[in-house]
């Protein structure tokens, strides 16, 4: 039985993962949410499902795709979750019962303080602390807008947490307000009445305002009334909000089919003549039918109207649809479970290696799952953007974690010591928890800049220059290990220490050899976009000194310059050199590749830094303070 643990085990969490293929069907006598889900909105300058628009604005909200509508309450009375398209029904269709959400997270006590919030749970108070609403939140918007105005004045490098915070919540109450007025006003009572109202209107609205210019005696009542819509319409076109309104007359075949339009545009072309469209009644329909718990009708709706869309757009709809299943499926968090779980199996079998050896087959059945269920994240992610695997910081991210992964596979397959099973799960699961966290701030499939819109260069120099990360960090962690190991322990025998250079070696040799050619083609493609290969730019700088290190680490090997404890040492700078690279280039705030500071990435990454300095450190001590006399 024993031996068939690993097979039993991967065969176990296969069947886990697989049990999110398919989207949940909606329960009868409910909202049906996920149906509403699919339906297609063009948002951030690309097509995207009800869905991911829910999903990614609770992530900027509360750090979480679901809204937990009472996390004041204690775990054993259970809590009332609302999925994202739940949510997302409610700040389109009720807005005031979606304003008593708690779904804005402020941790920072000063700004609890400047919202006069509470500052610890307080059941009384309907919050944990933490999480609050709109209705508590809008009484202080303009002390809020006032301190998001001074801190917006301040340089990104000198900004406080404080002035962090404000402006994270300014930005997403700006977010909250644009949703809530995407399908109608936010203070609209009965929008299926009001739409009639206007294309009633409208005739004589128009007449009343030729009759004004001329001079002429008009009726002031009706175009008053025409004014106020016009009002409305204006203040949600202010709020730049996601465009539900399909085209009228476009077709399969038609090139209009993606000009869709917002709620507010679309409101003044009805009142200059335009037919309403069938989008707008459709989803004035629904609101209707949702504020009087009418579930049966608004289920009606709902199929008529996706049917009508799924007729003339079936693109649109098709890529939705394959979406909302790719937020269900959720692959890139399953892998992250999956190396969790290969990696506690694989330190416990180094402890004893002799007694758990059946946990490194463990360990390496679950890794191979992970990196399949990796894999198909990012091709999926792939067919659905239409471009090669890494397009921005995120799924720099997802593809180095990949790749790391792999060759850990690889030198696991060499040398057979759960080394290498270390390297693919630890690296997996931090690079995950960071492409988590870069998740937070928006759209992670967003429209490419143009300079960047070519998928030949974003499938070579890209690819290839992150392929130099991945192995560059994979060079480093296993120097991290040979360090811990032989300062802090007495498991850094020569035979391990022999094999831990060999594969520092190699996976060097890899990394020199991808980040040179990629450096390389980067330069091709700058030449072709800015009309010169090399103009000293910060990333390009960054890629170069990792080109520079990698070749520092083989010069010195080759040399005879530096032993093995030197050579780690070399490659724990590989991190520092990689890092910057990565990321602290693009948070100076200049340059050609600069995507913004980050307080927040800028403290992790001084705090790595200086993690692997402490490493250097120890590697350069004297043998006789190792615990690993032998090293």
């Amino acid at each position: 039985m024993k031996k068939h643990l690993p097979i039993l085990v991967s065969a176990f969490l296969a069947f886990w993962v697989a049990g999110s293929w398919r989207v949940p069907s909606d329960k009868t006598g409910t909202f049906p949410a996920n149906a509403f889900g699919r339906l297609p909105v063009v948002s951030n300058g690309r097509t995207q499902p009800l869905d991911s628009l829910a999903r990614n604005a609770l992530l900027q909200l509360r750090e979480k795709q679901t809204a937990n509508t009472e996390p004041w309450k204690s775990f054993y009375q259970g809590p009332k979750i609302l999925s994202a398209s739940q949510w997302l029904m409610e700040m389109f269709f009720d807005p005031s019962t979606a304003d008593s959400r708690p779904v804005f997270r402020i941790d920072h006590p000063d700004l609890k303080g400047l919202l006069e919030l509470p500052l610890e749970a307080d059941p009384d108070k309907q919050t944990d602390g933490k999480s609050f609403s709109w209705s508590q939140v809008r009484d202080k918007l303009k002390e809020l807008q006032d301190e998001a105005r001074r801190a917006q004045s301040v340089d990104q490098s000198a900004r406080t947490s404080f002035d962090s915070a404000v402006l994270k919540l300014w930005t997403g109450v700006g977010l909250y307000m644009k949703l809530q007025n995407t399908v109608q006003p936010q203070d609209a009572k009965n929008w299926d009445r009001d739409l009639q109202n206007l294309v009633a209107l409208a005739p004589a609205g128009r007449e009343a305002a030729k009759a004004q210019q001329a001079g002429q005696p008009f009726d002031a009542q009706v175009l008053e009334q025409l004014i106020q819509h016009l009002q409305r319409a204006s203040a949600m076109n202010e709020l730049d909000t996601p465009l539900v309104v399909a085209p009228l007359s476009a077709t399969p075949d038609s090139k209009d089919a993606a000009k869709w339009s917002r709620t507010g545009e679309t409101l003044f072309e009805v009142a200059r003549g335009a037919p309403l469209p069938a989008s707008l009644r459709s989803y004035a329909a629904l609101g209707a039918a949702f504020r009087s718990n009418g579930t049966a009708g608004f289920s009606s709706i709902l199929t008529a109207h996706f049917e009508e869309l799924n007729s003339r757009f079936p693109a649109e709809v098709k890529k939705a649809a394959k979406e909302q299943k790719f937020n269900t499926l959720e692959p890139f968090y399953k892998s992250l479970v999956l190396y969790v779980l290969a990696g506690i199996c694989v330190l416990i079998y180094m402890v004893n290696p002799d007694r758990f050896r059946l946990l490194r087959d463990t360990a390496q059945s679950v890794t191979l799952l992970a990196l399949l269920v990796h894999s198909a994240g990012l091709i999926y992610r792939m067919t659905l953007e239409g471009r090669p695997p890494v397009t921005n910081l995120y799924s720099s991210a997802i593809f180095i974690g990949w790749g790391a992964c792999i060759l850990g596979l690889l030198l696991e397959r060499i040398w057979r010591n759960g080394i290498g099973l270390s390297v693919s799960s630890v690296t997996g699961f931090l690079t995950l928890i960071i492409a988590h966290h870069l998740s937070l701030t928006g759209d992670t499939m967003e429209m490419m800049r143009a300079v960047l819109d070519t998928n030949f260069w974003l499938a070579t120099h890209v690819v290839v220059v992150t392929l130099g990360y991945s192995s560059t960090f994979v060079a480093g962690f296993l120097a991290i290990l040979y360090v811990i190991r032989g300062a802090f322990t007495t498991s850094l025998t020569p035979e391990i220490g022999k094999s831990l250079s060999k594969m520092v070696y190699g996976i060097v040799c890899f990394a020199a050899l991808f980040s040179f050619v990629g450096t390389v083609l980067g330069g091709i493609w700058a030449d072709q976009s800015w009309g010169r290969f090399w103009g000293w730019d910060a990333k390009e700088n960054g890629a170069l000194m990792i080109v520079l290190w990698n070749a520092v680490f083989l010069h010195a090997r080759w040399g005879g310059l530096m032993r093995e404890r030197g050579l780690m040492a070399i490659a724990l700078g590989g991190n520092i050199v990689t890092a910057w690279s990565w990321f602290g280039v693009n948070m100076l705030g200049i340059g050609l590749h600069s995507y913004g500071f980050m307080s927040a990435a800028f403290t992790w990454l001084m705090a790595f830094i200086v993690s692997q300095m402490v490493l250097i450190g120890l590697a350069l001590l004297p043998p006789r303070l190792w615990r690993s006399q032998t090293a």
